[in-house]
């Protein structure tokens, strides 16, 4: 039984090391639009989504930015980035072997080829410039 809560998914946030190559893999790779980018240098906040920008989005952000963190957890995060063990992202596609194909041709590393997961879908996996999982299963 399903309730409306009347609660969407907006936005989710990944964090990026370098700005341009987040773009080269979510705009180039991925086809995501740019729906947002402000700010300069590595210190920028990039929207990107699918196209039409009506749907959910991932905020591209600078990692640990925020005051609050201490120089200690910004190393943390910055280790755990490097291992690929910090963020993910699950996203879903009409055609995932062609999906792959392109997005592998792109030059993005590739975690895992399309295959038949026995939790009971198909997906494969790579990993985007900041180390990020970015899972993509078949719809």
């Amino acid at each position: 039984m399903s309730t409306d809560t009347g609660i969407s998914i907006h936005q989710t946030f990944l964090p990026h090391t370098d700005p341009e190559a987040s773009l080269a893999f979510y705009r180039d790779a991925l086809g995501f639009e740019v729906l947002l980018d402000v700010g300069q240098g590595t210190m920028r906040w990039i929207t990107v989504g699918p196209g039409g920008g009506s749907g959910p989005s991932i905020v591209l952000t600078p990692p640990a930015a925020d005051p609050g963190v201490t120089d200690a957890e910004r190393r943390t995060v910055a280790e755990m980035m490097a291992k690929g063990t910090y963020a993910a992202v699950i996203l879903g596609a009409s055609d995932l072997d062609s999906t792959f194909e392109r997005v592998a041709a792109s030059g993005a590393e590739v975690m895992q080829e399309p295959i038949d997961q026995p939790y009971g879908f198909r997906d494969c996996a790579f990993r985007d410039p900041a180390g990020n999982t970015v899972r993509i299963k078949q719809l």
